[in-house]
């Protein structure tokens, strides 16, 4: 397994990491999978002969039962794992239940080691920005947590490029711990990333986190032009909380993807996963499982790599035209303002 810096940081992690959003099954995540502990340490287990020892879970993910679930998958060898987790959406229904306010962040990281069996998280990161709380209400609590040994690096999910820089301001004004980590949605399917985040990561020294690499579900081979949709797939009843992509850009990626397998002999998720490691900034790819197969199966998009023109077929078919200011820099100012890839 490659090992990449996250970041600008001394951290090292693995170019896949786990996901634990199956884990626990409970409420609305119940689509994603039951994952109980039994066969989360048996897919821990794999993950790590593999060299995939970092596992993301979020204390929303099934009302905290991912986070339990994930804790008795890793007694016994936390030394040998990298937890990392999330908190700032709503749980519970009291009114300082949910944000990023220092009552909140205090009382949700306390229970997130509780639930992780564990005395510190690795990677924490704000699930969502919140608009409501002063960055510097929100920087001074994650210091006061890194100083005491509960968190040890910060990062973000779900912000946009000024949320980032504002509170990277703040961050290098009051000498706060800086973000290292975006937790953010990329794939071949939803390259939105690229437009400013990228060039943010790129300047300010941010590794991208990705997580739904496959797009939600839509890059794994079931989906394919004049084919009827899988009968067991968690898209139809997650759709609603994921990316929206109209059908006809996902068939126009998807039958690119079809011809560079025919070339490699790869399958469609592990082409779309490696491309994405070819990819600026990028630290990790959080991949998901319903179980075993489905985790071999993501691991193979290591270990290889796409040619150049390979990536450009896959570019080329899974580009759009970009929105405001973007098509105007890139159609009259490009040699000022040079895309990030």
């Amino acid at each position: 397994m490659e090992y990449r810096r996250l970041g600008r940081s001394g951290l090292m992690v693995p170019a896949l990491s786990l996901g634990t959003g199956t884990f626990g099954g409970v409420g609305r995540l119940a689509a994603w999978g039951t994952t109980d502990a039994t066969e989360a340490r048996r897919l821990l287990d794999i993950c790590l002969e593999a060299g995939v020892s970092m596992f993301d879970t979020a204390d929303v993910y099934s009302l905290g039962e991912s986070e339990r679930v994930l804790g008795e998958a890793i007694k016994g060898r936390r030394d040998k794992v990298l937890i990392s987790t999330k908190a700032t959406f709503r749980f519970g229904d009291g009114p300082n239940d949910i944000g990023s306010s220092r009552q909140h962040l205090l009382t949700a990281i306390d229970g997130s080691l509780k639930r992780l069996g564990t005395d510190y998280i690795d990677l924490f990161q704000l699930h969502g920005f919140d608009a409501f709380t002063p960055p510097e209400e929100v920087l001074s609590t994650l210091d006061v947590l890194v100083r005491a040994g509960k968190i040890r690096y910060v990062g973000v999910s779900n912000f946009s490029g000024w949320h980032l820089m504002k509170s990277l301001g703040v961050a290098d004004r009051h000498g706060f711990p800086r973000y290292v980590a975006n937790q953010t949605y990329y794939s071949l399917i939803g390259r939105d990333y690229e437009w400013e985040l990228m060039p943010l990561g790129l300047d300010q020294g941010l590794g991208a986190v990705v997580w739904s690499p496959l797009g939600w579900g839509r890059l794994t081979g079931k989906i394919r032009r004049g084919q009827p949709k899988p009968e067991v797939s968690r898209l139809p009843k997650t759709a609603e909380f994921g990316p929206p992509v109209p059908d006809e850009h996902v068939y126009r990626v998807v039958d690119a993807i079809d011809e560079v397998a025919k070339e490699t002999g790869k399958s469609v998720s592990q082409i779309a996963l490696n491309w994405l490691l070819q990819r600026p900034t990028v630290s990790t790819l959080i991949i998901g499982a319903r179980n075993e197969a489905q985790l071999r199966e993501n691991l193979g998009a290591v270990g290889w790599s796409l040619t150049k023109d390979q990536i450009a077929k896959l570019d080329a078919a899974s580009k759009v035209t970009l929105p405001y200011p973007y098509w105007h820099q890139r159609t009259t100012f490009t040699d000022r303002n040079p895309p990030a890839v």
